[in-house]
């Protein structure tokens, strides 16, 4: 197992956002977290990358303990996020976005961006255009891209639908299957439960800190449950009474 994260607990304050979720991801797999806003995915993720501490728990990476590794070491490992908001830097140009992608390998490799101009030739074609005057869509894929230049193994994306037009998320959801069949791991949080399960291999369901559901991505598309709480356009759909907790609120403050 490549990515294994064991009875995660996580504390913003007295709320605890995460309820010892426990997560596998192969390598070679689409693996995606679904859930409403509070459901600890991006918390989730941010532990995993290390921009948070787990208040219990262990995150382990390639057979390695990383729990108390610091992020940027991460990075060099094989971890590389694209976070929620996509994080560019505005007054830089896509050419400087994406060198700070290479901090933790040491340097420039022109190798990576003629990889990321592949993928993207609309940052090509905008390669000393500054970060803040790109177009959403075209910022998502500068947040990716700039992921992509560390060579990562295991590819961590939070909601690269957000706010994005639909034609523009069929793009970028394409641009994901064809990184991971060029050998990139992906982990994926994202609150589009029909893009996400159609494109993933395996999918995990949380809600208010707790997994309720798991399985191959097809069959919680045709789980009845699933599909009623997140494929028919209420995330705020209850999958059971195991998943209540006396902290949604503060968890939905938490993690949106």
């Amino acid at each position: 197992m490549l990515l294994e994260i064991e009875d995660l607990r996580v504390h913003y304050g007295k709320v605890e956002a995460v309820c010892g979720i426990s997560v596998t991801v192969d390598e070679g797999e689409i693996v995606t977290l679904i859930g409403a806003n509070g459901a600890g995915k991006t918390t989730t993720l941010k532990t995993i990358s290390g921009l948070r501490r787990p208040t219990t728990g262990s995150v382990r990476f390639d057979g390695n303990d990383i729990t108390h590794v610091a992020g940027h070491r991460r990075v060099a490992l094989g971890l590389s996020q694209a976070p929620e908001g996509r994080g560019i830097f505005p007054g830089m140009t896509v050419v400087e976005n994406l060198e700070m992608g290479l901090y933790a390998r040491g340097g420039r490799a022109k190798g990576n961006f003629d990889r990321i101009y592949t993928l993207f030739p609309r940052l090509a074609e905008r390669r000393s255009q500054q970060g803040g005057t790109l177009s959403g869509g075209e910022q998502q894929m500068l947040a990716i891209g700039r992921a992509l230049m560390a060579e990562p193994r295991v590819l961590l994306l939070d909601e690269p639908s957000m706010g994005l037009a639909p034609l523009i998320v069929q793009q970028i959801f394409a641009i994901l299957r064809e990184i991971n069949a060029a050998g990139t791991t992906i982990l994926l949080v994202e609150q589009n439960a029909t893009q996400a399960l159609a494109l993933s291999h395996r999918a995990y369901v949380l809600e208010t800190g707790r997994v309720v559901r798991s399985g191959p991505a097809a069959q919680l598309r045709d789980d009845p449950a699933v599909r009623a709480a997140y494929l028919g356009g209420d995330l705020g759909g209850d999958l059971g009474a195991d998943s209540a907790h006396d902290d949604t609120a503060g968890s939905h403050a938490a993690d949106r």
